[in-house]
């Protein structure tokens, strides 16, 4: 009998001495998160503060996304949000194909300026040239919007007009009107320069391996054939 007491205190004293370990883990792992409510909850605040007292209108969307934009790109320079449409614009990238006007455009001084039109594009056949600059399209002015933001309204569903507003040196600004179409962006180009071959990729998405090797193949010294003749 007193055996089996013994045993029954001992389980007893193992069960008590499992059950302080599991609560000192379960607190241990709890104050984490404690501080992680705490911080949203401060997050919370901020955002109300922001909405009740800022000088001028906000958008909740555009902040949240922020937020968590500068929450990723803290981690490393790599990683940062992306909402839906950027998502769209990143999959237009890596496709190597989207619709558009086929321009190639920088930003000067707040202004979108034509870099070069992509040959045999709608924007080839209809005269926009290197060094002009789009004020609007479809009516609407571009000046002061960052480059992606003025992309987004000439790119779109092929089959779809577009009107540029082209401001050109030495002449009054003038609109072009411009058809959406499929436009393939090639990313991969090669050329020989004497015993040298160079390859240039000037982006990455999902035909570049296959452009990379039809390019190559171009270039590609041809092993001279023998002529089959005949003999007299």
């Amino acid at each position: 009998m007193r055996k089996y007491l013994l045993i029954g205190v001992s389980a007893f004293v193992l069960g008590a001495g499992s059950m302080a370990y599991v609560s000192q883990q379960a607190l241990a792992s709890a104050e984490p998160r404690a501080k992680t409510y705490k911080m949203l909850e401060l997050f919370g605040d901020v955002l109300d503060t922001v909405e009740r007292q800022y000088v001028t209108e906000v958008d909740d969307k555009k902040l949240i996304e922020a937020a968590i934009d500068g929450m990723l790109t803290s981690l490393d320079p790599h990683s940062n949000y992306l909402n839906p449409e950027s998502y769209d614009d990143m999959r237009d990238q890596t496709r190597g194909e989207y619709g558009g006007l086929g321009i190639e455009v920088t930003s000067e001084d707040g202004v979108v300026k034509v870099i070069s039109p992509m040959d045999g594009t709608p924007a080839f056949k209809a005269g926009i040239k290197a060094g002009d600059y789009i004020t609007a399209v479809n009516g609407g002015s571009v000046l002061g919007l960052s480059v992606s933001d003025a992309v987004k309204q000439m790119r779109g569903k092929p089959g779809e007009t577009v009107t540029l507003t082209i401001a050109r040196e030495k002449t009054d600004p003038f609109d072009v009107k411009l058809v959406r179409e499929i436009i393939k962006t090639k990313s991969a180009t090669a050329k020989m320069e004497g015993d040298y071959g160079y390859l240039r990729v000037s982006a990455f998405n999902e035909k570049t391996t296959d452009e990379a090797q039809a390019a190559i193949a171009t270039c590609a010294p041809r092993t001279p054939r023998s002529r089959a003749g005949s003999s007299t």
